[in-house]
């Protein structure tokens, strides 16, 4: 027997209402404002794919230090670029150094103090390359002043600031970890004193200001880079940055809704984002600006240790190892083999240009690539350095050292039956040696090595004049000999029995 249940439309329908908001009741309450969770979505299992190879928020890394520049950013910043920060001339601006290290990073700082290097410098890289340059000419139009100065009375948690008279544009000082430390920091460039042309009107160019960070290393001496970090900065003369930053505020509030949502808003601090260490950080401002070399005594020469005659000469190639001025670069050096030369050459000022240059990549460059990093005079000057362009020597003398049993003549001519003339078996073989100080004791030396001879053996040189009398020489003779002078060197032993005298025929 069937069962037929007979129900109006009415009936139905109301019961599916029912049903259906039943059924609704409990979503509202597990997704309502207070218990929705955007980590809750991530966990469903459609995502969890896609959230595996996202790393953990225990292994973002922060960074061990922060510095906070107080100071608005401006607001006609795109929202992917950098920050720009608008600062006075000379007002001081304090600067937070905040310890962010985790419990267990960094513990042999604990209880430490570190040392920072604050600078301000050139952020486009054209003005990079030729910084030497641009600050020399602003030290010729600013004489005394300085680019970058420590407010001291103001800054608060640091010992010992030093400011170093060949380095303008930086600072350095301690602070402990463990204290609160703040820097006061005047910029005294503007913007507008580096621009090609100046009629009025012109763009200033961007600094920026950059902290390295240092602790100590095995020597006591603050030499291990921890961290660092730079912001972008232009710099007004007195209250022109407080008008610029009205202005880009005023530009800003012109725009749609639309524009503004492209560009970042302005913050009232602004924090220092991580970079690489500034190239010449890791030397001290004294042995960047003096570079010190250690010059041989005349005394302490021997014949290991003077090169041979051939080193002499303004073109002779020497090998890697060598330590003479005519040293060539080879393709091959290193970066540190490239830093060593610059600084054999008297290119100390430019290291830290070249900080990364390999010889190969020295050598690459063209004439007119130098001159524009390095400027006309210094620029040519290194160009022909790089290509080892000769440079004649200011007097050419050739020697030969003379033995006993043979004679003094340079060659020995017989004519033969048939009139020719013919040269003996018996020849002297004759040494160039390239002057460039014209001192006596440059021919000496020199000569000493031709006749390996230890320097310190050598008592007097004389030179034989008319009638064969000796003159003793001088750097007024070695100065007025002709060039291309020819001496038969003759050795004679001293009467007391000690050294040697050398007798130029």
């Amino acid at each position: 027997m069937a069962w037929v249940l007979k129900m109006d439309d009415a009936s139905i329908e109301s019961g599916l209402v029912h049903d259906f908001d039943a059924s609704l009741s409990g979503i509202g309450q597990e997704l309502g404002a207070g218990a929705y969770s955007m980590s809750d979505v991530l966990a469903l299992p459609i995502f969890k794919q896609e959230d595996s190879s996202l790393p953990p928020e225990s292994e973002t890394k922060n960074p061990p230090f922060q510095y906070v520049l107080c100071a608005a950013t401006s607001p006609a910043v795109k929202l992917h670029d950098e920050t720009l920060t608008y600062l006075n001339q000379g007002q001081s601006y304090e600067v937070r150094m905040l310890d962010n290290r985790k419990q267990d990073e960094l513990p042999e700082l604990n209880n430490k103090m570190v040392k920072s290097i604050v600078r301000v410098v050139f952020h486009d890289r054209r003005l990079q390359y030729t910084e030497h340059q641009q600050l020399e000419g602003w030290k010729w139009n600013r004489p005394g002043d300085r680019l970058l100065d420590i407010d001291i009375p103001m800054s608060v948690g640091i010992i010992e600031p030093k400011t170093h008279p060949s380095q303008l544009n930086a600072a350095e000082f301690l602070w402990d970890l463990n204290k609160r430390s703040s820097v006061f920091v005047q910029v005294h460039c503007i913007s507008t004193e580096f621009t090609p042309r100046k009629h009025g009107g012109e763009k200033g160019v961007p600094f920026r200001i950059q902290f390295d960070t240092f602790t100590q290393g095995e020597g006591g001496e603050y030499t291990e880079h921890l961290h660092s970090a730079s912001c972008q900065i232009k710099v007004f003369k007195p209250k022109g940055a407080d008008r610029k930053q009205k202005t880009d505020r005023e530009k800003m509030e012109k725009r749609t809704p639309q524009e503004k949502e492209k560009y970042q808003p302005s913050y009232d601090t602004t924090i220092l984002s991580e970079c690489s260490p500034w190239p010449d950080a890791y030397v001290s401002p004294n042995q960047a600006a003096t570079p010190s070399f250690t010059s041989t005594p005349l005394s302490t020469y021997t014949t290991s240790s003077v090169p041979d005659s051939e080193s002499s000469s303004p073109n002779h190639q020497a090998d890697p190892g060598s330590h003479g001025n005519s040293e060539q670069l080879s393709p091959t050096a290193s970066i540190q083999d490239a830093q060593k030369w610059l600084l054999k050459n008297r290119f100390n000022s430019y290291t830290r240009l070249f900080s990364h240059f390999s010889g190969s990549d020295l050598l690459k460059l063209t004439r007119d690539d130098l001159v524009q990093i390095c400027g006309p005079a210094d620029g040519i000057r290194l160009f022909n350095a790089l290509k080892s362009r000769s440079v004649r020597p200011r007097l050419t003398v050739y020697v030969c050292q003379e033995s006993p049993q043979e004679s003094p003549l340079l060659e020995r001519h017989a004519t033969n039956e048939n009139g020719d003339h013919s040269i003996s078996s018996s020849l002297h073989v004759y040494h160039a040696l390239y002057l460039e100080e014209l001192t006596a004791a440059e021919l000496i030396r020199k000569m000493a090595c031709v006749c390996s001879l230890p320097l310190g053996t050598i008592n007097q040189v004389y030179r034989q004049g008319p009638t064969g009398i000796h003159i003793l020489l001088s750097d007024q003779m070695v100065y007025n000999l002709p060039d291309e002078s020819c001496f038969l060197i003759s050795t004679v032993k001293d009467e007391l029995g000690e050294g040697l005298h050398l007798i130029l025929k």
